[in-house]
């Protein structure tokens, strides 16, 4: 990762820092302030990319640099600081706090109004204007100074820098979330490509609706200045039975666009605690703004099921937990995917408002052949008895399904030792699979 701009930038800190107390100290002959010369090379650095992103002047950069020093260069202000009271001493213009386990000065709001305005009052209220809510350091989620509580001026909270953005800016990339209580969401992903998933002609052509948004949409809000008109988010229904290819799906548009997607899992998110539910979601939704993730709620019915008539406190608290899931959906500036077995399981207020609903039906026996065959494997043999076109139309199987059969069909031909993939191997592994959903197998 290319460094050479963090420690320019870092050296620009403390010479701003240092011209700020030259000034405040009233040096001989110190010089009008003014900021020193950065210059910021073109590459392709995680810094540069954001710069050029966002478009910082030099005091937000200066702010962001504050809110990432500690991370970096811990004694920076104090080593300056040092150098106006060698025999020690106590600076409170200067601001800062200090951590419990970290042992050098913390940069707060009043260390901004200080390094940048000084004194100037008029400078020192423009500069408290990158902490307001809004500013884009905020909207943006990348820093905030720190709440306080027991009505302490607002500038003395430290200025607390996304963790996001410092792994970024010190790794080279932002780390994904660690799932758990507090983000209740996997990263899923898959090595297939479009090629590989088999869908129904009209399941694809609905699907072509998402990728397009997905190209084009940002560009159609900015470009064409319709932010204002239109919800910047896109929330789709994907319906049918399982193994239909829903979930890959959700995956394949993620890859496709450079998306993480996270799997919302309910069995972490849904709470028999009145509230618990909407806390648990608000912190997935939080997390996932300004992420371009994509969200996919899998068994979405427990969340978005039909509400029901009040006729207990549970009820109006359940339809209260609905109301909230359907605004903070339709709130959401990202790709929101929830899925189904049924579409009749979605409450109304929500089918209303998704961009799409598709159904993702059982595979037709054409459709099932075209995946037994993209299923096997290429460096395979098929036996000469093995007729995979007759198990497609004799065999109702899912893609999933086809999967777990080729899967163990395989098995079976290594341990035994055979050259080619046996008809009655297959046909066992189709038994198997028609147990597993109490289905009569007919072999």
């Amino acid at each position: 990762m290319e460094i050479q701009n963090l420690i320019r930038s870092l050296a620009f800190l403390t010479e701003v820092t240092n011209r700020r107390l030259e000034q405040f100290f009233k040096k001989e002959n110190a010089p009008a302030f003014a900021y020193p010369e950065l210059t910021i090379a073109p590459d392709d650095s995680p810094l540069n990319h954001f710069l050029v992103k966002y478009r910082l002047n030099i005091e937000e950069y200066i702010v962001l640099l504050l809110g990432l020093m500690p991370h970096l260069q811990p004694n920076l202000v104090e080593s300056v600081i040092q150098q106006y009271l060698p025999n020690g001493g106590d600076l409170p213009e200067m601001g800062g706090v200090k951590g419990i386990h970290y042992r050098g000065m913390l940069p707060t709001g009043e260390t901004a109004l200080f390094v940048i305005g000084g004194t100037d009052i008029a400078k020192r209220l423009q500069v408290a204007q990158y902490f307001s809510s809004e500013h884009f350091f905020a909207k943006q989620d990348i820093l905030q100074l720190e709440p306080l509580s027991n009505g302490e001026p607002q500038m003395s909270g430290r200025i607390i820098l996304h963790p996001d953005f410092i792994n970024l800016f010190m790794t080279g990339a932002i780390a994904k979330p660690a799932f758990g209580p507090d983000f209740p969401a996997k990263y899923i992903s898959t090595k297939m490509d479009w090629n590989d998933l088999v869908l129904n002609a009209k399941t694809a052509l609905q699907l072509q609706d998402i990728r397009t948004w997905l190209h084009y949409n940002a560009s159609f809000l900015t470009d064409w200045g319709m932010e204002k008109k239109i919800k910047p988010g896109y929330r789709a229904l994907f319906y049918g039975p399982p193994g239909t290819g829903k979930t890959v799906t959700a995956s394949l548009l993620g890859k496709e666009f450079n998306r993480d997607v996270y799997r919302i899992d309910l069995s972490q998110v849904v709470s028999k605690y009145i509230g618990e539910t909407e806390k648990n979601l608000e912190k997935i939704f939080t997390r996932a703004e300004h992420k371009d993730w994509l969200l996919f709620f899998d068994e979405a019915d427990a969340l978005f099921g039909k509400r029901s008539s009040v006729q207990s406190a549970h009820d109006k608290y359940a339809n209260q937990e609905t109301s909230y899931l359907l605004q903070r959906v339709e709130d959401f500036h990202g790709l929101v995917i929830l899925a189904s077995n049924f579409k009749s399981n979605i409450d109304q207020a929500f089918l209303r408002r998704f961009n799409a609903v598709i159904h993702f039906p059982p595979p037709s026996p054409a459709e099932r052949y075209q995946i037994w065959k993209t299923t096997l494997p290429s460096n395979a043999a098929l036996a000469d008895a093995a007729d995979i076109k007759l198990l497609a139309e004799r065999y109702e199987l899912t893609g999933a399904a086809i999967v777990g059969v080729v899967h163990y069909a395989c098995l079976q031909t290594m341990a035994k030792k055979h050259l080619a993939i046996q008809q009655a191997d297959l046909l066992e592994g189709i038994k198997r699979e028609y147990e597993k959903v109490e289905k009569v197998f007919n072999g």
